[in-house]
């Protein structure tokens, strides 16, 4: 019996990683990321919202954030999908959803200009 290496098979999806594009982009490093692994996400929202306050000095008020939460979110979860998939088949089946909705998702999203190299 031989042994033949198995190929993988690699989609588009195989150079979208958020992380590999903040730390090209110099916002991250490995530190960082091992550090940010340890907060909930809970709590990397509410930190992150907090130093928006600090930064402007007072509370953040006339944006709709308890509106734009889902959107977010969704923002989140299509780059997730992305960069943990090799296809946007599997990205959509990862997700849940049926690949045209997917598809439409990302369209008004534009989330795939986010992987985009500059």
């Amino acid at each position: 019996m031989t042994w033949k290496k198995k190929k993988r098979i690699q989609g588009k999806n195989k150079y979208y990683s958020v992380s590999k594009k903040l730390i090209r982009e110099k916002k991250t490093n490995f530190e960082f990321e091992v550090t940010l692994n340890s907060l909930t996400l809970e709590e990397i929202i509410a930190l992150k919202l907090e130093l928006a306050m600090k930064a402007s000095g007072a509370p953040i008020y006339g944006i709709p954030l308890w509106r734009s939460i889902r959107d977010i979110c969704k923002d989140a979860m299509l780059k997730l999908s992305l960069s943990a998939t090799r296809t946007k088949r599997e990205a959509a089946n990862f997700l849940g959803l049926p690949l045209t909705e997917f598809k439409s998702e990302l369209k008004k999203t534009k989330v795939e200009s986010f992987f985009k190299k500059d």
